[in-house]
């Protein structure tokens, strides 16, 4: 459906598999889209989002024995006279809207240009990853997402490798796949290489991975060491958004990686640091500094649909602003400190929590670990962590706040830490942060 849009010169709008009717109409109605495309299990929200906004719905997927009261895809198919060749675009007309889940107000429509998509795997096969036909990559990372969609989907396809697909993520699933299928590549976002070390402690096969591809959120370096080890594989970091199509700054394949470090810039992109204080220019800022992460270069999106002044706010004198802190180092290594958002301000301290969270990733017992920020009358927020540990573990809140204690200074290590089940995740696997703040910072209240 991806390509078969973008070939009739349209404008493809992957919409997130969660969503629910009202979340969809919104995406129909703000993209201006035609008609919806919905996989039979996902009928039951998809077809009234689509009835809300007035948008006509055809299946695909549906058991022919089935009855939606919609036409099959296949179907309309077989019956249908067959593309012989795609419509040609400009290379910066917009090819694809992607909505960004907001941690503010209603999600916004990142207009991707074909341009930038194209260049994107362009860069990616000739100088970033190592990729080649034959090879096969798991796809476990959803393709209505930036991340699956362009480097695991448009890679290899692009690449003549083949992308395994399991359709609901878990550790065991995915490592039982790997192996029956021989994967080459993993691609996945922090949490689920936390479920694949999980999974390796119940079953003894291993897949021969060449490398890994991390993105989407900081990887602890104790992660990335003890996939290592239980793997044999290094895990490559990088970085990067939908608003930058996404990669932007990698530890390329073939260079030893720096754990830790998000890698630095793919070629024909600037990534620099800027002073966050000053909103309508950038300032740029010496190596060393800590600033906001900014990017520019072939990959930036076209703007948000619709939105002349978020879009003006985002991408400043042609720089797009992450809202991430970072350090660049005088070689060229860019280093996430936290997102600004993220950031605690303890007794007027900055306290970032990806230090913290680096700290209890170390911890044995430990599989997952956040750290937030609640408010807090006397030293205006106070350090908290949730933490995920091992099934046979003993570990108790004392013992690990002793042992964040001990490694880093007193003013940032966590006060309280919650021993949770799981962490609550948004769709990508990004942690969600607020959600534990609701969650815990009442009992402050």
């Amino acid at each position: 459906m991806y390509y078969a849009v973008l070939a009739l010169g349209a404008v493809a709008v992957p919409i997130h598999a969660l969503l629910k009717q009202h979340e969809i109409e919104y995406v129909l109605r703000d993209s201006g889209s035609t008609m919806l495309v919905c996989a039979a299990p996902l009928l039951a929200e998809g077809a009234p989002g689509a009835g809300l906004a007035g948008v006509d719905v055809v299946t695909v997927l549906a058991p022919s024995d089935l009855v939606t009261g919609y036409d099959r895809l296949e179907a309309l198919a077989e019956a249908a006279e067959p593309l012989d060749t795609y419509v040609p675009r400009d290379p910066f007309d917009t090819a694809t809207i992607l909505y960004t889940s907001g941690t503010t107000g209603q999600p916004k429509g990142a207009e991707g240009s074909h341009f930038a998509l194209l260049e994107q795997v362009n860069v990616l096969l000739l100088s970033t990853f190592e990729m080649k036909a034959g090879d096969k990559v798991l796809g476990a990372l959803p393709l209505f997402h930036t991340f699956g969609q362009t480097c695991t989907m448009n890679v290899a396809f692009r690449a003549g490798a083949t992308v395994v697909m399991v359709p609901k993520f878990s550790g065991d699933a995915a490592l039982q796949v790997m192996v029956e299928q021989g994967c080459d590549i993993f691609m996945g976002v922090p949490t689920m290489y936390m479920a694949l070390l999980d999974a390796a402690t119940r079953s003894a096969s291993r897949p021969t991975l060449k490398y890994a591809i991390s993105g989407g959120a900081a990887l602890p370096v104790a992660i990335i060491d003890r996939f290592r080890d239980v793997y044999g594989a290094e895990i490559h970091e990088g970085y990067g958004l939908t608003e930058t199509s996404p990669v932007a700054t990698f530890n390329h394949v073939g260079r030893t990686p720096r754990p830790g470090t998000i890698g630095t810039p793919i070629w024909g992109v600037d990534v620099e640091i800027a002073d966050s204080s000053v909103e309508d220019a950038i300032v740029l800022m010496p190596n060393g500094s800590i600033g906001e992460l900014v990017i520019r270069g072939h990959n930036i999106m076209n703007g948000y649909l619709n939105r002349p002044e978020d879009t003006a706010r985002a991408i400043v004198d042609g720089w797009f602003r992450t809202g991430d802190l970072a350090t660049k180092s005088d070689d060229g290594y860019l280093t996430i400190v936290d997102r600004t958002k993220d950031m605690i301000i303890r007794n007027g301290y900055n306290v970032y929590p990806r230090q913290v969270e680096e700290v209890l990733a170390a911890h044995p017992d430990v599989t997952m670990a956040a750290v937030f920020g609640v408010p807090h009358e006397t030293h205006g927020q106070e350090i908290e962590a949730a933490v995920v540990l091992r099934p046979d573990s003993t570990a108790t809140p004392e013992e690990l706040i002793a042992f964040v204690s001990d490694e880093i200074a007193a003013y940032k290590y966590p006060r309280v830490v919650h021993i949770v089940d799981a962490l609550p995740l948004g769709p990508s696997g990004k942690v969600l942060k607020r959600e534990l703040v609701t969650r815990f910072a009442p009992a402050h209240a």
